[in-house]
């Protein structure tokens, strides 16, 4: 059977650490954690377009990237058009906004809504679970940006449990002009012993409104930041501006701060601009 034409266009909504520990190191050199995961509106967007050459095409535009086997767009749709028995005739055009290696997950966004994208189109011939698992094998954060929605997040960052009563906020993101290898953090993390469980953080979640401060907290920042002080400039500067709280997202660099109120953010955004420490951006929870 011919598949229909598609000529569709999806958001890649980028995403923030909420919460970030790391509990232990795996056999495997990956490490577990306890994260929060959320997603925010600032997104790149993906243009799917059936053609009649064969093969899988991809065009990168905005932020420079590889438009190759090397974007895990393209290796998203080859995965997906190998395990669904399907023969690929389309082109994929990314729209790059998400800010690269700022540890905001876009590549993996990108990616899990390419698997999306292409099962709904051809009736879903791949599971659910399928497509976990094959999200999981192109990076750790894909599958969480399947549900897109407030997640805690296990294992390596693949076991996920969506949260239903996460409340309505406001971040102001601001990357830095360097970039962070996920990989080199990891590398030069030194593990201490922590005691934060799943348990705990439901239990200040049903705390509502719960403190923010008793969850905002990433263990990584203290690597990323020793090497780039503009980190703590960065959330000194948030929260002198109204921010309830700032932490650093994934391995860095970016930063965000937390607002209960979107005008006292855009108020924020302001500020923060004028001093010019990075690219800012003024978003809100999917």
């Amino acid at each position: 059977m011919i598949p229909k034409p598609i000529n569709r266009r999806i958001q890649a909504p980028a995403k923030i650490n909420f919460l970030l520990k790391v509990v232990g190191k795996r056999s495997d050199g990956y490490h577990n954690l306890v994260s929060i995961m959320v997603p925010v509106d600032l997104c790149d967007s993906i243009h799917l377009h059936s053609t009649q050459k064969p093969g899988i095409q991809l065009t990168c535009r905005g932020l420079p990237l590889p438009s190759g086997e090397k974007n895990l767009v393209f290796r998203a749709a080859e995965t997906f058009y190998r395990d669904a028995g399907i023969s690929p005739r389309i082109r994929l055009t990314l729209d790059k906004v998400i800010p690269v290696a700022a540890g905001l997950g876009g590549g993996s966004s990108d990616a899990a809504v390419t698997l999306l994208a292409l099962n709904d189109h051809h009736q879903k011939p791949v599971s659910q679970e399928r497509l976990a698992a094959i999200a999981a094998n192109l990076g750790a954060d894909v599958p969480f940006f399947l549900y897109r929605r407030p997640c805690i997040a296990t294992g390596i960052g693949d076991m996920l449990e969506p949260l239903d009563s996460w409340p309505r906020m406001w971040y102001l993101i601001v990357k830095p002009a360097c970039s962070i290898s996920t990989e080199w953090v990891y590398r030069n993390f030194k593990m201490e012993l922590t005691s934060t469980t799943t348990k705990d953080i439901l239990f200040y979640l049903k705390k509502q409104p719960f403190e923010i401060s008793r969850l905002l907290e990433n263990d990584l920042e203290k690597v990323t930041a020793a090497h780039f002080p503009v980190i703590l400039t960065i959330k000194k500067a948030l929260l002198e501006a109204g921010a309830a709280g700032a932490s650093m997202s994934g391995s860095g660099p970016s930063v965000f701060g937390v607002f209960t109120d979107r005008d006292r953010m855009n108020d924020a955004a302001r500020v923060v601009s004028s001093l010019e420490l990075g690219q800012v951006f003024a978003v809100g929870s999917l």
